[in-house]
């Protein structure tokens, strides 16, 4: 199931049930610690983990109010409220809120909180310099591979160094309404300074805290675009403490992303959810057990199809290759390396009723793992099948053949005849075979000896198989933010909650495999397009033009799909991918053996209803 972030009351992280052992290793370094929360110590707060929902809860009181002030609410804070000891964070914020409201002096006091810790000593002074005085819009993860900001390795703790810097000069006084309540995007700093100075003030902010620094009073509000940009550079320095096998710094960090990720929103949230569950599985070593049952995978992947356009344009490419192939054959046999539910062959059994010259005699072999609830899975898809070939008068056989992996696949099982035209479809499937040394091998080994006229692959744009765990971490951070940001995209659209929802945990259980995961157990080998091409070319495959009547096709598939303006069809070499704005996605390539003449221009008749 989808896991959200929740304040434990002692563990700010995301929530992942650990086994007792881990629970003492972690009480023990909360012991060592007096308590107090590792990052904010570094900052000089002295704050006890078990306070971190109290402190969040009185940081938002603070930035409605203050978001909500009248233009000259805030006068009276640079003239003669004194603020004394900052780090006393939970006191602090409380004696700020009673500054703007002093006769309703609303408490925040809760009898099922622990007690506040006081602090044993005043920090130095800290410093707020990366504020802007100009509201800022709340941005997508990625919003464009041209973005100014690039994802890179940063140490841990080069995020919370101590940087002396000057304050800029109060801006001059907005004549602006005030905001509406939790108008996230004009969050932003708003200093005032005092005529007296104290010992103790704060200047700059960065991220949500702050560094000391000698300077006047300013009101600090929480800015989430500047939270946003270090949830991502905490991202990536916890990926690199993993990578150097630091531990102790990857486990505070990785407690640090959960409390950053929610005060974002949308993909944002969610991408950063999954990627820390990720991060401390690999922490914890808490790896699955076993894979997921092959029927609620199949359950969400239905859910995913419902919801966006990916599966619906690889069926669709696929199956006009596959169409354009078979033009003028009398016997088709179409070999389905990914069976699932079948969802794919109702559009190209109607397309083949509707050719001209009557349908042809279509078998189909559909193959799959081993259903784990007894129930004979493929059977009943076949079953669907059938009565759909019988209403549209298509003679029709059907065959399920179960297989642990598609290694262990020899073509003598599928019963090949004499004189039957052969298709090999595979969507989502052939990356997986990468984990296993010599399977993918093995499988075009076995194409070969089937002799298809076509072989159809749809696999993701992305490289997640590289040797270097940051690397792929990166890579996958860039692809995943795009497809949640391409599901947030399509919410115009009467799309499922329910739908949705499924379709975030389906992605969020990749997401787990690329970080969580190595050897065997890591299946989402995700490989380019580019990749394929060298792997299937040295195989002894050529290449197969979809052509431009598949373009022109998939583009007004799109078209009809709501929400669909950020999606893009790219023709790639022969190849079609579909992406998100600029960024590819999926792909969907042709090939037949290196030997066979080359297959005829599709005419503009072979074409599968949407």
């Amino acid at each position: 199931m989808k896991r959200e972030y929740h304040h434990h009351p002692h563990h700010p992280t995301c929530s992942i049930t650990s086994p007792t052992g881990k629970g003492k290793m972690w009480d023990a370094d909360t012991q060592q610690d007096a308590g107090m929360d590792e990052l904010l110590a570094v900052l000089g707060y002295n704050v006890k983990a078990s306070d971190m929902a109290e402190v969040a809860q009185k940081l938002e009181q603070l930035e409605e109010v203050i978001g909500n002030a009248p233009e000259d609410g805030l006068s009276h804070l640079a003239s003669e409220t004194v603020h004394y000891n900052p780090s006393d964070l939970s006191n602090w914020l409380e004696s700020m809120l009673s500054e703007f409201n002093p006769a309703a002096n609303c408490s925040l006091d809760n009898p099922f909180l622990p007690p506040i810790s006081q602090p044993s000593a005043i920090p130095p002074p800290l410093d707020y310099t990366n504020c802007s005085a100009q509201p800022k819009q709340e941005p997508s993860l990625f919003d464009s591979p041209a973005m100014d900001y690039d994802l890179k390795a940063i140490p841990g703790k080069a995020l919370y160094s101590h940087i002396e810097q000057q304050p800029p000069p109060p801006p001059p006084p907005q004549q602006s309404p005030a905001p509406p309540l939790y108008q996230r995007e004009s969050k932003r700093l708003k200093p005032t300074t005092s005529a007296t100075t104290t010992a103790n003030s704060v200047s700059s902010a960065i991220g949500g805290w702050g560094v000391p620094t000698e300077s006047a009073r300013p009101v600090v509000l929480v800015d989430s675009q500047e939270t946003g940009i270090r949830l991502v550079h905490t991202l990536m320095a916890c990926a690199e403490a993993v990578q150097q096998e630091n531990m102790k710094l990857a486990e505070a960090l990785v407690k640090q992303i959960g409390f950053l990720a929610v005060s974002q929103a949308g993909a944002m949230r969610k991408v950063a959810t999954y990627f820390a569950e990720g991060l401390a599985r690999r922490i914890y070593r808490l790896y699955p057990d076993k894979p997921l049952d092959t029927s609620f995978s199949d359950i969400l992947q239905m859910h995913f199809y419902e919801t966006c356009p990916y599966l619906k344009f690889a069926h669709f490419t696929a199956n006009q290759a596959i169409l354009e192939a078979f033009e003028g054959k009398k016997r088709v046999h179409v070999i389905d390396f990914s069976m699932k539910q079948g969802m794919q062959w109702p559009a190209l059994m109607q397309a083949l009723a509707l050719r001209p010259g009557g349908p042809p005699s279509f078998r189909l072999t559909g193959i799959g793992p081993p259903s784990t609830d007894n129930t004979d899975h493929l059977h009943e898809v076949g079953w669907k099948l059938a009565q759909l070939a019988e209403t549209i008068h298509v003679e029709f056989e059907y065959r399920g053949f179960v297989a642990n992996s598609l290694a262990d696949l020899d073509a003598s099982m599928l019963e090949l005849r004499e004189g039957e035209s052969v298709a090999v479809n595979s969507v989502f499937e052939l990356h997986s075979l990468l984990a296993r040394p010599g399977g993918i091998e093995r499988v075009l080994s076995a194409v070969k000896v089937m002799k298809p006229e076509i072989m159809t692959i749809v696999e993701q744009e992305a490289n997640h198989n590289g040797p270097v765990f940051l690397d792929r971490f990166t890579e996958s951070l860039h692809y995943y933010s795009t497809l949640f940001d391409s599901l947030e995209g399509c919410s115009a659209s009467p799309v499922n909650s329910q739908d949705k929802l499924m379709s975030e945990v389906y992605l969020g259980q990749q997401i787990c495999n690329v970080v969580a995961c190595e050897g065997p157990e890591r299946v989402e080998r995700h490989e380019t397009l580019a990749q394929w091409r060298a792997r299937l070319g040295s195989a002894g495959f050529d290449p197969v033009n979809l052509g431009s009547n598949a373009f022109k096709q998939a583009s007004m598939l799109l078209a009809l799909f709501a929400g669909g303006d950020g999606y893009r069809v790219e023709e790639n070499n022969g190849c079609l991918m579909l992406g998100w704005h600029t960024r590819p996605l999926i792909a969907t390539s042709a090939w037949q053996l290196a030997n066979k003449p080359a297959l005829p221009l599709p005419s503009s008749s072979s074409t599968p209803p949407p």
